[in-house]
């Protein structure tokens, strides 16, 4: 009797596959990191891997895309002055190691073979345009010189 619960769910095998692979490429880098390893983690075997994803670099792109979009989404809901966030930000990579980690493995990477190069210039516009937000939210404040005291 299949009480539904022993099905396949592609998208629970995708989540799987990826969270195992945030942590085989935080652990190893990309050049470090076993597609093997990241099946075992997985408990699925490499065909599958290959087949929700392609090859290792696509895994890594991914891995990467929706980690630059949960900062993305966590920087959007912040409001204010951007030293006020300073601590919001530092609690966040304390409790998230592993994307600390793939970031420094990224950077490590020779520079002709840097596999973020998309998820860099987004990374990068992402920073410039909360940058250009928190100068504008600056600039509609009063200075400081004529706060009350």
């Amino acid at each position: 009797m299949n009480d539904g619960t022993t099905g396949r769910n592609p998208e629970r095998t995708r989540e799987r596959i990826l969270s195992a692979a945030l942590k085989e490429f935080a652990a190893n880098g990309f050049a470090g990191a076993r597609v093997d390893a990241i099946a075992r983690r997985a408990a699925i075997n490499k065909r599958m891997l290959y087949h929700y994803f392609g090859n290792k670099e696509r895994l890594f792109r991914e891995v990467l895309r929706r980690k630059i979009a949960e900062r993305q989404a966590s920087a959007e809901s912040l409001s204010g002055d951007p030293a006020e966030s300073l601590p919001f930000w530092f609690k966040l990579s304390c409790k998230d190691t592993d994307w600390v980690r793939l970031l420094e493995w990224e950077a490590l990477q020779e520079a002709d073979k840097r596999l973020m190069t998309k998820e860099t210039g987004a990374r990068r516009r992402h920073a410039a345009w909360s940058a250009s937000g928190s100068r504008r939210r600056a600039a509609r404040s009063p200075p400081n010189s004529t706060r009350a005291m």
